[in-house]
C-alpha cells in the first residue's frame, strides 16, 4: 500500500502501526519519528513559520480574509506518488491543509482516491482515529492494542491524581492546593487558550482549566481574561513550537501589568512545554502530555518518560 499523510499526527500514527515504510509523502511539519523527515514533502505553508507570533497571525488573517488557502498542495507530486490511501484532517484549517485544499489537488486526476479524514475533538476521538487508521491500513489488531495501551496509561494518571486529591482533602487544610487552576496559552500575540483535548488532559492530570473548554476549539482571549482567571499555573504551549521556542516567545512577550497578581506569576509556576510533541498533535504522544502535566501540577507524581527536553520552567 502507498500512503500519503497530510498531517504530522497521522504520520506518527502510521509509523506506530508499523506501516511507515508504506508512507510515500508527508507535510513540511512531519518530523516524528525522525526517519519520516526524509519522505517527499507534499504540503508547504504560505506563511513564514519562523516569524514572530504576531506576524504569523497577521499573515494568516490576510490569507483568510482574501479567501485563500494557508497551505499549498503539490498536485504534480501527489499525482506522481500514486497513493492508495490519503490521510488528511478536517479539524483546524490553520494547523494543516483542509479537505478543500486536497479536493482542489485531486480534481486534476480522473482516478478516485481513498481518503481517510480525521477530526478528533477529545482523547477518545484520538484513540478511535488510531483504530480507524488500523482498519484503513490492515493493521487493526495492532491499532486496537496501541489504543488500549494509551488509554491505560492515561487512566493510570487519572487514578494517581485522584489518590493525591483524596489525600489532600483529608489533610487539615481541606481543599487548599487541590485542583490548581491552569491557563494553557496556545498563542501569545494575540492570546489564545488551548481547546479540544487540552482541557481534558489538564483535568486528568489533576488540574482545572481556567479558560479553555473541553471538546471545543481553541479561542482568543484578552489579557484581562487571563488576569481574572486566577491561574495558579500557566502552561505555554504555542501550537507547533517545542519547549525552547515557547520559552523564548514567552520571555519576549511583554507581560501585562495586571498579570502580576496571578498566583502563577507570583509563585513562578510558569512552564513552557514541547507543544509540538505532546499537546498540539492528536496522536499517540498525547498520553505523554498527560503524564507531563501530572508531573508539573503534582511534582511528586512519577511517570516512565524522560522530561529533560519536554519543558522549561520560567
Amino acid at each position: 500500500m502507498r500512503i500519503v499523510s497530510l498531517l504530522p499526527s497521522a504520520t506518527e500514527i502510521l509509523y506506530a502501526l508499523g506501516v511507515g515504510d508504506q508512507v510515500v509523502g508527508i507535510t513540511h511539519e512531519c518530523d516524528f519519528p525522525p526517519e519520516a523527515a526524509g519522505k517527499p514533502v507534499l504540503i508547504k505553508p504560505r506563511v513564514d513559520p519562523t516569524a514572530a507570533p504576531a506576524e504569523i497571525d497577521r499573515q494568516v488573517s490576510e490569507l483568510v480574509a482574501r479567501g485563500e488557502s494557508i497551505y499549498a498542495v503539490d498536485a504534480d507530486l501527489l499525482g506522481s506518488l500514486a497513493p492508495d490511501l490519503i490521510v488528511t484532517q478536517d479539524l483546524c484549517h490553520v494547523c494543516a491543509a483542509s479537505p478543500d485544499d486536497l479536493a482542489a489537488a485531486l480534481a486534476r486526476f480522473p482516478r478516485p482516491h481513498r481518503v481517510l479524514t480525521l477530526t478528533p475533538h477529545c482523547l477518545h476521538d484520538v484513540w478511535q482515529d488510531i483504530i480507524r487508521a488500523g482498519e484503513a491500513t490492515n493493521t487493526l489488531p495492532r491499532a486496537e492494542a496501541l489504543a488500549a495501551k494509551l488509554k491505560a496509561r492515561v487512566q493510570a494518571v487519572a487514578s494517581s491524581t485522584a489518590s493525591a486529591e483524596a489525600s489532600a482533602m483529608a489533610r487539615p487544610a481541606g481543599r487548599a492546593g487541590v485542583r490548581p487552576r491552569v491557563a494553557c496559552l496556545e498563542w501569545l500575540d494575540p492570546f489564545y487558550v488551548g481547546g479540544h483535548w487540552v482541557p481534558e488532559m489538564v483535568a486528568i492530570a489533576g488540574g482545572e482549566d481556567a479558560l479553555g473548554r473541553a471538546g471545543y476549539p481553541s479561542f482568543k482571549v484578552s489579557a484581562d481574561d487571563v488576569a481574572e482567571s486566577n491561574a495558579e499555573v500557566i502552561v505555554v504551549m504555542l501550537c507547533g513550537y517545542d519547549a525552547k521556542r515557547n520559552a523564548k516567545e514567552f520571555q519576549a512577550t511583554r507581560i501585562p501589568p495586571n498579570w502580576e497578581n496571578l498566583p502563577a506569576i507570583r509563585n513562578r509556576r510558569i512552564f513552557a512545554v514541547d507543544a509540538n510533541s505532546y499537546f498540539s498533535r492528536p496522536g499517540p504522544r498525547l498520553a505523554n502530555g498527560v503524564e507531563l502535566l501530572a508531573h508539573l501540577l503534582i511534582p511528586q507524581s512519577s511517570h516512565p518518560h524522560s522530561l529533560e527536553t519536554a519543558y522549561v520552567r520560567l
